[in-house]
């Protein structure tokens, strides 16, 4: 019951904070979809990070780590890596380029209305990916401290977030993802660092007793393939450059003032995930002690919830598990946000240019199809759905973005083949892993983490084929202004 209420607390508090963005809003595409790029660095950079920090970090990390070991924890690396990337690397040339999406650029830097049209579909496909487990984590929390069915917490977190983005755009999303960023960070530090001291020497008797000598190895072995040096290198691939592409990152560079602006915000997003990233290592250590019996039932995507009361028993335990369920939800909830944005502007902006109105009706239909997908994924690994968007991103937008920004060359031909080829090959792994079950090897790292192959033969393609072509003409001046310093 005390879960139940403060996730209903959660919600109303994140629906009037909203009210703020609503009010705030005005009927433009520009402060629809980047909030007429007004945003004050320290709002969006907590808003960045509370859109950033997923169910894949709050939950699916420390079952992550609770299944396969400390090596899971390559993870938090690539994910706050990947920001080191976008700030050297695209944060400034992108907010230049005056675009408000991924598609926006690839037409200002190609003017290709194919190439604009296929980056709108490849948009879709890695924000349903994206989408699903932020779903699929809600149904779990909230069945876990309501009984609720599954469901119910997968239609309750779509139509939250959907009415809340449809209501007040990114204006509403920004006031709302930096809420939900200090609501996770002390939501979760708090009960983890209690957890430690309350554990204490009963914590180190246990794990003395226990044969760790496997699952503390510090390299990521896939689907115990035998190859963790490989799958750990295919990891920090997908994971570090898939941050460069993911449409909802890129989006929200858009909303600062300047290109000078914009990377003291990517610089700001790196400080908030390194510190938020030492507490989920907590439950996935603390979990391989007190809830090993996860492992075996397969539901280790919820130990972050469930350790608080195996450790503390009683109204301690209570609180602090209602207290890991809100910070949990508030996961859920500003990652969705950040999704169903792009999603909406790939929708709607990027394939149809159509208003706000059809912006609005996007992001309800966009909410829809992804709740309908999530609905039959509640035995999925969060963390395997969201590589999944990680290594599509990784082998498709990086690519584009990275050529488009730091060589003239890239032509029109070049990219259409380079996308095509890095998404079909990216989802092509990943349905392949699930259908099939290849022997030990390398071949299960390279269809469960594709990024090591997927991610070179992208940028290859679109280099081979770009080489004997002619890049558009205004090439160079389009590249020259997105390095022009500001």
């Amino acid at each position: 019951m005390a879960g139940l209420l403060a996730i209903g607390l959660l919600l109303a508090a994140s629906m009037v904070i909203g009210v703020r963005g609503v009010r705030a809003t005005r009927s433009t595409t520009p402060d629809f979809l980047v909030a007429s790029r007004r945003i004050a660095p320290g709002l969006n950079a907590m808003a960045i990070a509370g859109e950033y920090v997923s169910a894949a970090s709050v939950l699916g990390l420390a079952g992550l780590m609770l299944k396969y070991g400390i090596g899971s924890l390559w993870y938090a690396v690539g994910f706050t890596a990947g920001y080191v990337a976008v700030a050297a690397l695209v944060a400034g040339p992108m907010r230049r380029s005056g675009a408000y999406t991924v598609p926006d650029f690839a037409d200002y830097r190609l003017g290709s209305a194919l190439i604009r049209r296929l980056c709108a579909v490849i948009v879709l496909v890695i924000m349903w990916l994206y989408l699903v487990p932020q779903f699929k984590g809600a149904g779990v929390v909230l069945h876990l401290v309501s009984g609720a069915p599954y469901w119910v917490g997968v239609v309750l977190a779509g139509l939250v977030v959907s009415v809340s983005i449809a209501a007040g755009g990114m204006r509403s999303a920004t006031y709302v993802q930096g809420f939900h960023y200090l609501v996770k960070l002390l939501f979760i530090a708090v009960p983890a660092v209690f957890l430690v001291v309350h554990a204490g020497a009963d914590a180190r008797a246990s794990a003395l007793r226990m044969d760790l000598t496997d699952w503390g190895r510090p390299l990521l072995d896939v689907e115990d393939s035998g190859q963790p040096l490989l799958a750990t290198w295919s990891l920090l691939l997908a994971t570090t450059l898939g941050a460069v592409g993911l449409p909802h990152v890129i989006m929200r560079f858009h909303t600062s003032a300047t290109a000078r602006t914009a990377r003291r915000v990517a610089v700001g997003v790196i400080v908030l995930l390194g510190l938020f990233y030492l507490f989920p290592a907590v439950y996935g250590l603390l979990g391989r002690v007190f809830t090993p019996w996860l492992v075996e039932g397969g539901d280790t995507d919820t130990v972050t919830v469930a350790l608080p009361g195996a450790i503390v028993s009683g109204t301690w335990g209570s609180v602090l598990t209602a207290i890991v369920a809100a910070g949990a939800f508030a996961a859920f909830l500003s990652t969705s946000s950040g999704l169903l944005m792009a999603l909406a502007g790939g929708l709607s902006h990027d394939l149809f240019r159509a208003g706000v109105p059809r912006l609005r009706m996007a992001v309800a239909g966009g909410a829809l199809v992804a709740v309908l997908l999530s609905l039959p994924a509640q035995q999925v690994d969060i963390n395997v759905a969201v590589g999944w968007a990680f290594a599509v991103a990784a082998s498709t937008f990086c690519p584009l973005l990275v050529l488009g920004i730091w060589w003239r060359g890239l032509t029109a031909a070049g990219a259409a083949a380079g996308l095509v080829v890095g998404v079909c090959a990216a989802t092509g792994a990943a349905l392949a892993s699930v259908l099939t079950e290849p022997e030990a090897g390398w071949l299960v790292v390279l269809l469960a983490q594709p990024a090591a192959w997927t991610v070179p033969l992208a940028f290859l393609v679109m280099i081979c084929v770009s080489l004997p072509g002619r890049p558009p003409q205004w090439a160079e001046s389009a590249v020259l202004r997105l390095h022009v310093p500001g």
